[in-house]
């Protein structure tokens, strides 16, 4: 019996926006990176292309997308469609059945001392 590996929270897309400019190898990417600012190692840079990152330093999250002229969206997709993420909990004691998208702020009244 297969043994089904749990489904990544996105999909990682480098290697192909990387293609489409015409970057075949990842250390073709090791050079643009460090003109950029981020000086990362070719085995660095390899597991950042093959694998999707379980962690990503801001810096180089710009620095690819300033290489590749995309934005984050394009490098990285969020899949929704995972099964027992989206559970519905309530917590307090009101049970008015309002999620927290339907709940309106209520206007404070601010009362001063009387002055004497």
């Amino acid at each position: 019996m297969p043994l089904h590996e749990p489904q990544q929270p996105f999909t990682w897309h480098l290697r192909e926006h990387m293609a489409a400019a015409g970057m075949f190898k990842t250390t073709d990417l090791v050079e643009p990176l460090r003109e950029a600012g981020v000086h990362l190692s070719r085995e660095q840079v390899y597991r950042l292309v093959t694998s999707p990152p379980a962690r990503l330093n801001m810096e180089v999250l710009a620095a690819l997308c300033q290489i590749l002229h995309c934005t984050p969206n394009d490098l990285i997709h969020v899949n929704t469609a995972r099964s027992g993420l989206h559970e519905t909990r309530r917590t307090g004691t009101s049970n008015s059945g309002a999620s927290v998208g339907e709940l309106r702020p209520i206007p404070a009244r601010l009362r001063r001392p009387p002055s004497e």
